[in-house]
């Protein structure tokens, strides 16, 4: 999917990839032929299974790096939802506006269906506060996605992928 963080994205790091298609053949590409987009690849597109990817990584200073990890780590558990399971960040950064800032003056922060809940912590992820279903979660998503909509105009999108029946 080209995930990211920090202005960082796989697309900067990944050097080849070796897959399987729909045929069971095996195939390597390089950097450009996956063509990377925000939080999309030919893997995105195309459901292939990664089996390998072989990445270019950059030497530095293990003690800065180390400094750096531990900055970043503590960044997320400042503003991201650890404490309860959820799929990670589950809208996308939207175009000329941050997702989570209108899910929040949309009054969204804590909304809930069954045992989903949109986190009060950070409205971009949807956490499982008690025993959510699939369904619940799909329902608020559906709901989080009308209201924004209704509210501000703006479509936001997913940046989790939903696989199999809905």
């Amino acid at each position: 999917m080209n995930a990211g963080a920090y202005g960082m994205e796989m697309k900067d790091i990944v050097y080849s990839t070796i897959f399987m298609d729909y045929d069971g053949n095996i195939k390597e590409i390089k950097n450009r032929e996956h063509e990377f987009e925000y939080r999309r690849s030919i893997f995105s597109k195309e459901k292939y299974i990664i089996l390998e990817s072989t990445l270019k990584l950059k030497k530095g200073n293990k003690e800065e790096i180390e400094k750096k990890i531990k900055e970043y780590q503590t960044q997320r558990k400042e503003k991201q939802p650890h404490d309860k399971p959820s799929a990670g960040s589950t809208f996308k950064r939207g175009k000329g506006f941050i997702t989570s800032k209108i899910i929040d003056e949309c009054g969204l922060k804590g909304k809930k269906i069954g045992g989903a809940k949109v986190s009060e912590k950070h409205a971009g992820f949807i956490v499982n506060e008690k025993n959510a279903t699939a369904s619940d979660i799909l329902e608020l998503i559906e709901c989080v996605k009308n209201i924004v909509y209704e509210k501000t105009g703006e479509k936001i999108e997913l940046e989790i992928e939903v696989i199999g029946e809905k």
